[in-house]
């Protein structure tokens, strides 16, 4: 499989946490997954957003329902290319 990115990060984003998954090259071509649960206040969201910076991820990928991916997407956007996704089956 290609990688088509090589520092990501995914999220979980519910009403009072952040569950954020950042994956990176290890060694060997092996991939690493790293998990950090955050809270949804802004000091913890700008807390989210300095550690995938620190981990050098470009591109994020979360998952909410209902409309507590809004602020999440305010702090990020201007830093990483967010994508919002519904994971809701058709």
């Amino acid at each position: 499989m290609e990688v088509l990115y090589e520092r990501c990060s995914g999220l979980d984003v519910h009403q009072a946490t952040v569950v954020a998954c950042v994956r990176h090259p290890g060694e060997r071509g092996r991939r690493i997954s790293e998990i950090r649960t955050f809270g949804t206040t802004t000091v913890e969201l700008l807390a989210l957003a300095d550690w995938l910076t620190t981990e050098g991820v470009t591109h994020v990928a979360m998952e909410s329902t209902g409309v507590y991916w809004k602020p999440v997407f305010n702090i990020l956007e201007g830093n990483f290319a967010v994508v919002l996704i519904n994971a809701q089956p058709h």
